[in-house]
């Protein structure tokens, strides 16, 4: 936050360009701005001082001055054999703001729902809840395999948190389990990490000691949200609980799907199939390609013996194949599961 805006506005959040100082001043005053008013202030979005509001996204809300100041504070204290007297300049420049007065800006309305506008804002904050992170991380990766730069990316971060006694559960689709970056990286984590494995996973989802969330607010994941509201997160730990039961270790192999020459893969295309949607569509749930889900609807309609879609969907419904299969029991709560991995 005390670091340089751009080559425009070389400053930081404690020295305020004029255009700047005016418009956030008029942000605390209000309430929110229009986000057209700030696209000749760029810096006030990228020190953070304004986002987008959650309710109308044409519209920026300021970041509440007694959060600005904490995070100049976390700056400046690195800074300080440098330059002590800089404390004190950003202390009194978020007090004149604070004075503004305005629609309240209180802690519960800043900070229970926060839009992450860019991916180096939701780094940052990420960065930060890892940081502070003390006892357990939850997380939801929807997808296929792990890429094995994005594994060795967070290595470091993890085995940080693996340090502080951090423990970690991971839920993956099956597909995941075809990475060996994820079993490498399940072994370096040890015993501090856990992962199962669904058909299919909702979106993306971390939380960090049960107090915050990140999910995605957008198709390509360049805007996120960053959730602080109690109900919204033991909602969010409820449905992770329930999936977690219903998953199958890493460590464990899948179950059979108790038909001859059906793959637990074709049996969950079946499935969806039944449900009554597309190949994409299919694909992008189980985290494969469109190839090769098509791959295996050819398999399952030879099996089957089916010449057509449409006789492919009455022999799946003939086969039971219209439903999930059965999960297969996991260890109870307190019995290890053997290494795992994010």
């Amino acid at each position: 936050m005390a670091g340089h805006g751009s080559d425009t506005h070389p400053h930081g959040a404690d020295r305020l360009c004029e255009a700047g100082h005016a418009l956030y001043s008029r942000a605390v005053s209000r309430g929110r701005v229009p986000r057209a008013d700030a696209a000749a202030v760029p810096c006030l979005l990228e020190l953070g001082l304004l986002h987008p509001d959650p309710d109308d996204m044409d519209r920026l809300v300021p970041t509440s001055p007694q959060e600005v100041m904490t995070r100049l504070l976390r700056g400046v204290h690195k800074e300080v054999r440098a330059s002590q007297a800089r404390v004190g300049t950003a202390v009194a420049a978020v007090e004149w703001y604070a004075g503004l007065g305005g629609r309240e800006q209180g802690p519960a309305k800043g900070m229970a729902i926060r839009v992450l506008d860019g991916l180096a804002r939701i780094r940052a904050s990420m960065d930060e809840a890892t940081e502070r992170c003390t006892s357990e991380v939850l997380a939801v990766q929807p997808g296929g395999i792990r890429r094995e730069d994005e594994l060795t990316e967070g290595l470091h971060r993890a085995l940080e948190m693996r340090r502080r006694g951090v423990r970690m559960r991971d839920l993956y689709t099956h597909v995941a389990r075809h990475g060996q970056g994820l079993r490498t990286y399940m072994e370096l984590m040890g015993d501090a990490a856990q992962a199962r494995t669904l058909d299919e996973v909702p979106e993306r989802l971390i939380l960090f000691d049960r107090t915050v969330a990140f999910i995605p607010a957008n198709t390509d994941r360049t805007v996120a949200l960053e959730l602080r509201h109690p109900a919204l997160i033991n909602y969010l730990v409820t449905v992770f609980e329930r999936l977690w039961q219903l998953a199958i270790p890493l460590t464990s192999p899948l179950p059979e799907t108790g038909i001859d020459g059906i793959s637990l893969r074709e049996r969950s295309i079946a499935a969806l199939l039944a449900e009554g949607h597309q190949d994409a569509v299919i694909a992008e749930r189980l985290g494969i390609s469109v190839r090769t889900c098509r791959a295996h609807i050819a398999r399952l309609s030879e099996t089957l013996g089916a010449a057509s879609r449409t006789q492919l969907g009455v022999r799946i419904a003939q086969a039971g194949l219209d439903g999930p299969p059965r999960p297969r029991p996991v260890p109870a709560p307190g019995v290890p599961e053997g290494p795992a991995g994010l």
